[in-house]
């Protein structure tokens, strides 16, 4: 399998206008290798003017079928254009698309809608997204055992890094024992580790007790970094998410530039993007030893962050916010 050694960078938005033009662009000037999508997305996407044809065209049909009908035709779009990305590297060149977040509970469902989102769909460089909890593991294996990529969203810990990656292993040892396909054709999976929440929710608290903003979801990226290269699986590379900047206090491509790792992902929203491609001799960022991460930790800890508590809490919100977005793309369509 041809591995890449360098970082690549995916982009976080998906709209039908900016896929016929900039995305297009993007791609042909090197500065994207995939995309991602997610609920919150297509909330705002479907309202725009280009989609209204279509859902003109679907009117007596039930507001998930509606959903379903316009971003399978973003996604089929999406992945025609990065299709010779992946066609000349399978590490790249992939588009994601999301089960209903509301099944995030239910494996069987979850495992159901995957397999007929993807071939319906019918492109092999697309992944689905599936979240990171309980009944998100089993339907993860089975997907990654019937063929099909896998994107495992809303990761905020070690607990989740450790439940995706047995449950891949498992699943391509499935996958083996029915496939005679070379490891070059096996299907790809990507761990999306979420960055900046972290330091919304945790920084007013931590620069109280010294520690500089912004470092709390940069260090727990890397330690998670760390804990999924252990496992050593050439199919599967972290991801890291939720990488675009609020306000003014950082620099546009901050989570881009501190977390440029070897054999990683960064998905990121436009504004990073575009000045991440405006910065000059952009270096492999520093990796601190698990030592030195643990060290760090015990001081969050001392400053009164319960770093367990807060992911938990990053997760839950996390899945009512897409489920919230999704219930509201109904509601519109």
């Amino acid at each position: 399998m041809q591995e890449n050694t360098s970082l690549s960078l995916w982009c976080d938005f998906i709209e039908r206008d900016f896929l016929e033009n900039d995305f297009v662009k993007m791609i042909e000037g090197d500065l994207i290798e995939g995309a991602t999508s997610n609920p919150s997305i297509f909330q705002q996407a479907f309202l725009g003017e280009s989609y209204q044809e279509q859902k003109d065209s679907l009117k007596g049909k039930s507001a998930k079928e509606i959903y379903e009908s316009l971003a399978k035709t973003d996604i089929q779009r999406a992945a025609e254009l990065l299709k010779p990305l992946y066609d000349a590297n399978p590490n790249n060149g992939y588009i994601s698309i999301e089960v209903d977040p509301n099944l995030c509970e239910d494996a069987k469902a979850t495992i159901e809608e995957g397999i007929r989102l993807f071939n319906d769909i019918g492109y092999p460089n697309v992944m689905i997204k599936i979240p990171a909890t309980k009944a998100g593991f089993s339907a993860m294996e089975e997907l990654i055992a019937h063929g099909i990529s896998v994107n495992a969203t809303l990761v905020f810990n070690k607990e989740q890094v450790v439940g995706c990656m047995e449950s891949f292993k498992k699943g391509y040892e499935k996958f083996k024992q029915t496939s005679k396909k070379d490891i070059k054709d096996y299907p790809r999976a990507v761990v999306s580790v979420f960055v900046s929440r972290f330091d919304r929710k945790c920084d007013s608290i931590l620069k109280e007790h010294g520690i500089p903003a912004a470092t709390l979801g940069i260090k727990n990226a890397q330690y998670l970094y760390q804990v999924l290269n252990s496992y050593t699986l050439p199919a599967v590379r972290i991801l890291f998410a939720s990488t675009g900047v609020k306000g003014n206090e950082l620099e546009p491509a901050y989570y881009i530039k501190e977390l440029y790792h070897p054999y990683a992902i960064n998905t990121a929203p436009l504004t990073a993007l575009n000045a991440f491609v405006e910065l000059e001799n952009i270096e492999e960022a520093y990796l601190p030893s698990l030592e030195e991460l643990e060290e760090f930790f015990a001081s969050v800890k001392e400053a009164g962050v319960d770093l367990n508590a807060v992911s938990k809490e990053l997760l839950e919100q996390g899945l009512e916010d897409f489920k919230v977005a999704f219930s509201k793309i109904l509601e519109s369509l």
